[in-house]
């Protein structure tokens, strides 16, 4: 089947679930979800206009668990439980997975990608020269750029429903530090470095403090940005408490190459990671 057709299938049993008593729409569902493990289509993509998702793919994952039973899996002396089994055919993709690190099926990972003691969800999107480093999580539909570094414990949250709400995205060349966590479809631009614990959320103030005057926006760390974890106080009923903020405190620099950048912008801030 084509993708029209697939698309029409999938989003035509989403919205009636006793369509999944037709053969040719569960064949539907499992095609999709071999295209999208094999990297061929993705739950989002950045175009001219900015990151668009494709929420009839988010459909057929959530499909996929309806129609799928849970079985027993045995992988060595490991044994799982699940209706989602783990990726395969790691060694012919050039993918680098340490024990017990996973990558679930229906997610994509590219050639070169390094993922440690860490996991990858269904329907993610993992780059080329990615390093999901130990206890790291990518979550459903997350998309990860290339050259990206995800330290320990980083938690990019899962987006599967609404179908289509935007997923979390990190893009190329960012740098996420010890134990961060980007949820609720954020998106962190191109080559941005986020200091250890810095925790954004949808609804997360991102203040820009490196002028004379701050900016504050919410759901997006601009490109290049460095960013630290902060506090503000705000008024409640029973007085004034400091509440979690996300502090733009700098730029990488522009004057050097990606990698020296990374590490010069950590000197120059001097940002735990």
């Amino acid at each position: 089947m084509n993708l029209a057709e697939l698309e029409s299938l999938v989003h035509a049993a989403f919205q009636d679930r006793e369509r999944l008593k037709d053969r040719m729409t569960v064949k539907a569902v499992k095609e999709t979800l071999e295209l999208l493990d094999k990297g061929a289509i993705r739950v989002a993509a950045k175009g001219p206009q900015g990151w668009l998702v494709n929420a009839w793919v988010k459909e057929a994952i959530l499909l996929f668990f309806a129609i799928s039973e849970m079985k027993t899996m045995e992988l060595g002396a490991l044994e799982f439980h699940d209706k989602v089994p783990p990726k395969k055919g790691l060694a012919e993709a050039g993918v680098r997975v340490v024990p017990p690190g996973v990558i679930r099926y229906g997610a994509f990972v590219e050639r070169g990608a390094v993922v440690m003691p860490g996991y990858v969800n269904i329907g993610a999107y993992v780059g080329q020269g990615t390093m999901v480093d130990t206890w790291a999580t990518v979550g459903s539909c997350a998309q990860v750029g290339r050259n990206v570094h995800l330290s320990g414990g980083v938690g990019l949250g899962g987006v599967l429903e609404p179908p289509s709400a935007t997923p979390v995205i990190v893009e190329d060349g960012c740098f996420l530090g010890s134990r961060s966590i980007v949820v609720e479809g954020v998106v962190v631009e191109e080559e941005a470095v986020l200091g250890a614990n810095v925790v954004l959320t949808a609804s997360t103030p991102i203040i820009d403090v490196s002028g004379p005057t701050e900016v504050v926006t919410k759901g997006r760390v601009p490109a290049r940005s460095v960013v630290i974890p902060g506090m503000r106080p705000k008024k409640f009923p029973a007085g004034e408490y400091l509440t979690p903020c996300a502090l733009i405190i700098g730029q990488r620099k522009a004057s050097t190459d990606q990698k020296t950048s990374l590490n010069q912008a950590l000197r120059d801030f001097a940002v735990p990671v």
